[in-house]
This record gives C-alpha cells, sequence and structure tokens, in this order.
C-alpha cells in the first residue's frame, strides 16, 4: 500500500510539472505574437498605410497630369549643388553634382491617416504622375543608383508631393575667350517641361530666386576658376507647339592667373630679356648673335604652341595670343 501512494505521489507531481510548463509556453507563445503595445501600434499603422496607399493607388491613371482639363499643375523647384566642377575649356561645359527637388500637388492623393507626411519608397514614383523635367543645355545626365536608386518621395496628406533626385549634370557653357586668361563666364544650367507648355504645367522656384539655387561651402572642385556667386531667373520660349517655361541658374566663374603667371607670362618675359643679350656680343660673332637668336625665336614658338593647347581652337586672338605676339616680335627685331 505504500507503494502504491508513493506511485499516485509521484504520478502527481509529474502532472503538475507538465502543466506548469504548459502554462509557460502558451504565455510565451501569446507574448511573441502579440508582441508590445508599441509594436502592435506600428503594425496597425503599417496596416492602415497599406491600406490607404492600395485605395489611392486603385483607379488612379498615372498617365493623366493633377488638375488635367480644370487648371493648371505648377511645380515648384530648386536645386542644392554637392560639387561643382571639372570645368572643360577645350569642350566649353562644365560638370555639376546636385539634389534636385520637386515639389507639386495632386489632389487625386488626398488621405486622411494618423501620420501629416508619409515617407515613401522611390519605387511609387513610377506608379504616380511625375514631371517630365529635362535640362536643356545638358550633354549628359546621370541619375545615381548606387547602392539604390539616390531618390526620395514625400506624401503629404493634401495630396502635396516632394520628390527629390541626385543627379550628375554635364552642361554647355558658352564662353568669350578675348581676354583668357583674365576672362569670366557664367556658366548657365537651364531646365522646364519637355512636353507641356505653360498653359498646362508651369515651373516656379519654390523659395524665390534668390534662395533657390544653392552651393555647398565645400562644392567647389574647381583648380582654374573661382566660384564668385550664382543666380536664378525664368525665361519664356515660343515654339510652334506653344509657350514654354524655361528655369534658369547661372554659375559665375573668374579664372585663376596663377597658373599662366608661372607656365607662360613669366618664361615669355625671361625669353625676351635674354634675346636681348645678343646686342652685347661682339658685333662680328655673327654664327654667335645667330644661334642665340634663333634659338630664342624657337623658345617662343615653343612658348606659343603650349599656351594654346589648353584652349578651344577659336577664330580670333585671345589677350595671352596679343602678349606673346609682342614677346616674338621683340625677340624677332633682336635677330635682325
Amino acid at each position: 500500500m505504500g507503494d502504491g501512494m508513493h506511485h499516485c505521489f509521484a504520478m502527481s507531481r509529474l502532472w503538475i510539472y507538465i502543466l506548469l510548463v504548459s502554462i509557460t509556453f502558451n504565455l510565451s507563445l501569446s507574448q511573441d505574437v502579440s508582441g508590445t503595445p508599441k509594436e502592435a501600434e506600428l503594425n496597425d499603422n503599417i496596416t492602415i498605410f497599406t491600406r490607404i496607399l492600395d485605395g489611392l493607388l486603385d483607379g488612379y491613371d498615372n498617365r493623366l497630369r493633377p488638375g488635367l482639363g480644370e487648371k493648371v499643375t505648377e511645380i515648384k523647384t530648386n536645386i542644392f549643388v554637392t560639387s561643382f566642377g571639372p570645368v572643360s575649356d577645350t569642350e566649353m561645359e562644365y560638370t555639376i553634382d546636385v539634389f534636385f527637388r520637386q515639389s507639386w500637388k495632386d489632389e487625386r492623393l488626398c488621405f486622411k491617416g494618423p501620420m501629416e507626411m508619409l515617407p515613401l519608397n522611390n519605387l511609387l514614383a513610377s506608379n504616380i504622375w511625375t514631371p517630365d523635367t529635362f535640362f536643356l543645355n545638358g550633354k549628359k545626365s546621370i541619375a545615381h543608383n548606387m547602392t539604390t536608386p539616390n531618390k526620395l518621395l514625400r506624401l503629404k496628406d493634401d495630396g502635396t508631393l516632394l520628390y527629390t533626385m541626385r543627379l550628375t549634370i554635364s552642361a554647355e557653357c558658352p564662353m568669350q575667350l578675348e581676354d583668357f586668361p583674365m576672362d569670366a563666364h557664367a556658366c548657365p544650367l537651364k531646365f522646364g517641361s519637355y512636353a507641356y507648355p505653360v498653359s498646362e504645367v508651369v515651373y516656379t522656384w519654390t523659395q524665390g530666386a534668390a534662395k533657390s539655387v544653392v552651393v555647398a561651402e565645400e562644392g567647389s572642385r574647381l583648380n582654374q576658376y573661382h566660384l564668385i556667386g550664382q543666380t536664378a531667373g525664368t525665361e519664356d520660349i515660343y515654339t510652334s507647339r506653344g509657350q514654354y517655361t524655361v528655369m534658369m541658374a547661372h554659375f559665375y566663374l573668374k579664372r585663376k592667373i596663377g597658373y599662366f603667371v608661372i607656365q607662360t607670362y613669366m618664361p615669355c618675359f625671361m625669353t625676351v630679356i635674354l634675346s636681348q643679350v645678343s646686342f652685347w656680343l661682339n658685333r662680328e660673332s655673327v654664327p654667335a648673335r645667330t644661334v642665340f637668336g634663333v634659338t630664342t625665336v624657337l623658345t617662343m614658338t615653343t612658348l606659343s604652341i603650349s599656351a594654346r593647347n589648353s584652349l578651344p581652337k577659336v577664330a580670333y586672338a585671345t589677350a595671352m595670343d596679343w602678349f606673346i605676339a609682342v614677346c616674338y616680335a621683340f625677340v624677332f627685331s633682336a635677330l635682325i
């Protein structure tokens, strides 16, 4: 009988242990499923915004601009320049790295939710209407895609969208080189809508023309120029298809003269001075005078050729060409 009671007591303890383990496991499992209150709230928000986005895109036609047939779509833009340069004199172009921001209102995307601003993935940009902005004087433009496309998309509850892209643009910069190397240039950056005239899409500067184009403090990557400032403005272009708004930003450059003083001006001065040494030679030492004169003439020729290598083949004379021509005349007169 004692053994039976002992066996019943052991079985009771075993069942109690199994029951406790089962209760503990169920509690931990339910905690894992339900999570903390913050996690539950986060999951609810994600579910809400997923439903909002699905509802917004349901029946949305990204081929049609906002306000079609009712009002003009206004695109507000601004530019933040992270890197300016290099500038190529021979190609008459410059390279610029920018954050290009565009903002517009699409009433089809209004929503009500727990947040006023909804940060979106850049993939959504392909599902909604976006401006067909292009750069008029751009030779080559690159949209950065490492490690993912460098694009930002934000949606406000009133349907206002902010679309930011990181771009590297090579653009034309017409140069007048008559004053080279003491010249200054205004390099333009022009952009606007490719297909929509002002009767459908109009561009404006977000913070006004004075503050909508900003260059980072350490943004200049120029060896031969000083970036002395920038301005912004607009102009209208009239074509057979209508009137188009063109946004313009001008970057003002002043050439650094130090390189040319060392490489061209000082050698030319020294060559002219050395050519006058032939007057100190004996008048009857014709071979010595001839060799000395020919050497200085060849030196001037070499200097003039090297000075031209860094310039485009323009059809007019620059200030440096006139300086070299005067030096050449002094050297040649010493030979005669």
